[in-house]
């Protein structure tokens, strides 16, 4: 039996004529199959074709892995876009497959753009790498048995969603593997800055694709144990405070924004006690001064210097939480952003009593630093619904802001000393008992700016701090099954 069966989605012919001689003339090719609406015309008669409704639809890898079987391996092309191959790639590919016995191998590629061949590192898989947007690059390397086996227990059938299904199907009896190796280079896909590729999942235009993911997700949360039914641990809120609710900040080197921040939170009309707890992690631009000048002119802001020099967001946050002056609800503003309106934090803390929750999640405006809105606009994560938004959080790279915390709650949990990811760990560890509310109209405002810590980083930073969230996955994926083989 030949070696590899190679699926390629097919429209443009310009893309594909050195790949596919390449791949034609390689001694492990066994066949490659042109994959689109339409029939290729002239000059890729040596190519099979499958036609298709030029999407990855579950109907899409059904039509593959009907000749899958051909070969021992199959390589699958995710993406359009012009590929070469390095030196003995496939033999690579095959070998590290091969060896291991393996369901899925991928690995680090190049880019190619603007003249350059930039290195595009790629990250391990894990249990809790269930992100739909995890980046393998394009080219996936399948043992054929492996995705046989993999579309037959797909019971669901999505127009969008079928390879983000193969490869949950494929990580329930081997996880992916990477290789670190750069095998390939690929035309630039994406050229955007990572503080403007972070919304794509909650454009509103996106949103039927959405819906698919979050079945899809589910279904494998189910097969491996690890879905929540909507039960939750019952909240009461019977302990004393000194006030009934915080505002905490964190702040580092914000002097061009924190007296918005602060003014927007004095200006809060409620009918209840408040005060803003800051947490000034050794300013050295002069935000210290703005903020020292802004307590003499209100008592209910208590700025606080950490003894500690290890802190980041997390730890501020577990400084503020654990002040004795802290509040029944602690609720979260970034030192760059604002609440929306005068009545933001009335609305925030209602909402705890109305759903009988331990934390609560607003919606908010993204704006620029004029505070004019720009795209995607109100972010409301409507993918959050009662039912299953603590499974599909688990899909999600963040739940939303503003948060706010049931105080008692958020000491048991604390807060991880990261200033990456800590809210989200947060909102996973508290939904896993408790009811989390939602409110779907915006009442912040968060500013996009240059200065914003996610605004362009590097592919390797990116790489952390998805490492990162996808360990959080996994540490979260672990205590649901536990929790649900304890039945508690």
């Amino acid at each position: 039996m030949s070696r590899i069966s190679c699926f390629i989605p097919f429209s443009d012919p310009a893309l594909w004529e050195e790949t596919l001689a390449g791949l034609h003339t390689h001694s492990l090719v066994h066949r490659v199959y042109l994959m689109g609406k339409s029939q290729p015309g002239r000059g890729f008669e040596g190519c099979s074709f499958i036609k298709t409704d030029g999407r990855f639809s579950t109907d899409t890898l059904r039509k593959i892995a009907n000749y899958a079987g051909e070969s021992d391996y199959s390589l699958v092309i995710s993406r359009e876009s012009g590929i070469s191959f390095g030196l003995l790639a496939l033999e690579r590919f095959l070998a590290v497959a091969g060896e291991l016995g393996t369901g899925m191998v991928y690995s680090d590629y190049r880019e190619m753009g603007d003249g350059k061949m930039n290195p595009h590192p790629v990250i391990d898989y894990q249990a809790g790498s269930l992100r739909d947007d995890f980046e393998f690059g394009p080219v996936l390397f399948f043992h054929s048995h492996s995705l046989i086996k993999a579309v037959e227990g797909i019971m669901d059938s999505l127009d969008h969603a079928g390879l983000y299904q193969l490869r949950l199907k494929v990580s329930q009896v081997s996880l992916p593997v990477h290789i670190p190796e750069y095998l390939y280079a690929v035309e630039q896909f994406d050229s955007r800055e990572s503080g403007k590729k972070m919304f794509d999942y909650v454009d509103p235009r996106n949103r039927a694709v959405q819906v698919e993911m979050e079945r899809a997700v589910t279904a494998h949360l189910k097969e491996i144990g690890a879905y929540l039914e909507p039960a939750f641990n019952e909240v009461i809120f019977h302990e004393e405070f000194p006030v009934e609710a915080s505002v905490i900040i964190p702040v580092l080197n914000r002097r061009r924004t924190i007296s918005d921040a602060i003014e927007s939170v004095m200006a809060q009309k409620t009918g209840f006690l408040f005060n803003l707890i800051l947490v000034d992690n050794h300013s050295t631009d002069g935000t210290t001064e703005i903020v020292e000048k802004l307590a003499r002119k209100y008592p209910n802001l208590i700025h606080v210097i950490p003894d500690r020099f290890d802190l980041g967001i997390g730890g501020c946050w577990n400084v503020g939480i654990h002040h004795p002056e802290c509040g029944k609800f602690a609720v979260q503003l970034d030192s760059d952003d604002l609440y929306r309106s005068e009545d933001t934090l009335e609305q925030m803390v209602a909402v705890f009593y109305s759903q009988k929750c331990a934390m609560v999640v607003g919606s908010y405006q993204m704006t620029n630093f004029d505070l004019e809105e720009i795209p995607p606009g109100v972010v409301d994560h409507k993918e959050w619904t009662p039912e299953n938004g603590r499974n599909n959080a688990l899909r999600i790279n963040g739940l939303g802001a503003p948060r706010a915390f049931y105080t008692p709650v958020l000491r048991k949990v604390n807060v991880p000393n990261v200033s990456y990811g800590e809210d989200y760990a947060v909102g996973l560890a508290i939904s896993r008992h408790y009811r989390i509310g939602r409110i779907y109209h915006p009442v912040y405002l968060c500013r996009r700016w240059e200065e914003n810590s996610d605004a362009s980083l590097s592919i390797e930073a990116q790489n952390r701090h998805d490492l990162y969230k996808d360990r959080l996955r996994s540490f979260e994926l672990r205590a649901r099954i536990n929790l649900n083989r304890s039945g508690s």
